[in-house]
């Protein structure tokens, strides 16, 4: 019997100073890089979207160097950029997605051209460009919305894509079931934070980095008054407030570094009050994870946790004993965005998986 053809599928990951791509044939990486952008080079685009022939300049250099024959991909998967809320799973790149961030501008975000240079790629060739578990998912539950200020619902976002798809490999590779039959909550613990209730499939409930556990740049959970107070103490500016919240708070405001390394070798040398700020880290965590075990009444299958600080077995032996009563605690360290993304995409080639079609509703 003659083998199939394997899927060969371009992964394009754009950041604010880099761009990543890689190219699996079906679920085996065959070439991966990130292509730095200098600073300077990234500034002189007023727009995001006008950075468009410059990454893409970028990204055809790549794939030249590396032999990578474009005539020769089945498809082309981009990150998802800031999307009204959808669903999770896999999104056709199509004229109301691009128009839609051309369009609108706002929520501006250098992944909001990643689905544009999938289609310019994909499309000569005829073959499909698609987005996977964007930014924009949103699947809480109505009950989960609901905060005690009717000016503010909770928000949906955090690292999806990434914990979405350790979910799924926790599901099938450790408890053997498909990820729709499963409950498992995820704590992704980077520069920043997000915890995630996956049940079933969806992500029914989450935290983000400004309402969980604490990180090496977020500040967490911080009591609504004191905040409050501290936004109108005439220090800050709204600007200045909005940067500390999200990327000048946690370890960095803590111990003056955001280096976890560096924190436990203060913890190491004797510094009492760096392991205390880690322990409070780890609680943090800890905490939201039992908020949203206590969504499903405690029945969860596993607790998984990624990202950057999964590396650290300190952290790790600090978050496990506080958690492993609800259920085992799986360790998946780092972020795994391109291959959730050619995994997913692969998933739809195979008929496993439908992709959605994205409607504007202007």
């Amino acid at each position: 019997m003659e083998n199939k053809k394997a899927e060969r599928i371009l992964v394009i990951n754009p950041g604010s100073t880099s761009t990543k791509i890689a190219v699996f044939d079906d679920d085996k990486q065959i070439m991966a890089q990130t292509i730095r952008h200098p600073l300077d080079e990234v500034k002189a685009f007023s727009w995001v979207m006008d950075q468009f022939d410059y990454r893409m300049e970028h990204i055809n250099a790549a794939l030249n160097a590396a032999g990578i024959d474009k005539s020769t991909l089945t498809c082309v998967m981009a990150r998802g950029g800031l999307l009204p809320p959808v669903p999770s799973g896999a999104f056709n790149v199509n004229k109301d997605m691009i128009d839609y961030f051309y369009a609108t501008k706002v929520n501006v975000h250098i992944s909001n051209l990643a689905c544009v240079l999938a289609d310019a790629i994909a499309r000569p060739l005829g073959i499909p460009a698609m987005v996977y578990d964007p930014v924009a998912v949103d699947e809480l539950e109505d009950v989960a919305r609901i905060t005690g200020m009717p000016e503010i619902s909770k928000a949906s976002r955090g690292h999806v894509l990434n914990s979405r798809a350790m979910a799924r490999k926790c599901a099938e590779e450790i408890l053997g079931k498909k990820l729709e039959d499963c409950t498992i909550i995820v704590d992704h613990i980077g520069g920043g934070c997000s915890t995630w209730l996956v049940h079933n499939g969806r992500c029914i409930d989450c935290y983000s980095d400004d309402d969980a556990g604490f990180a090496p740049e977020r500040c967490g959970k911080i009591q609504a008054m004191e905040l409050a107070m501290l936004c109108y103490s005439g220090k800050y500016t709204k600007a200045e407030m909005s940067r500390y919240i999200r990327g000048k708070s946690g370890l960095s405001a803590l111990l003056g570094t955001s280096d976890a390394i560096e924190v436990e070798r203060m913890i190491e040398s004797g510094d009492e009050h760096a392991r205390l700020v880690y322990d409070a880290m780890a609680r943090s965590h800890a905490k939201g994870i039992a908020d949203l075990a206590s969504v499903v009444c405690g029945k969860v299958d596993r607790i998984v946790i990624t990202g950057g600080l999964a590396n650290s077995r300190m952290l790790m032996d600090m978050i496990r004993p506080h958690v492993e009563w609800i259920a085992p605690m799986e360790v998946m360290a780092g972020e795994f965005e391109m291959e959730a993304l050619a995994a997913g995409g692969l998933r739809v080639l195979r008929g496993e998986e439908k992709a959605h079609d994205f409607v504007w509703n202007r």
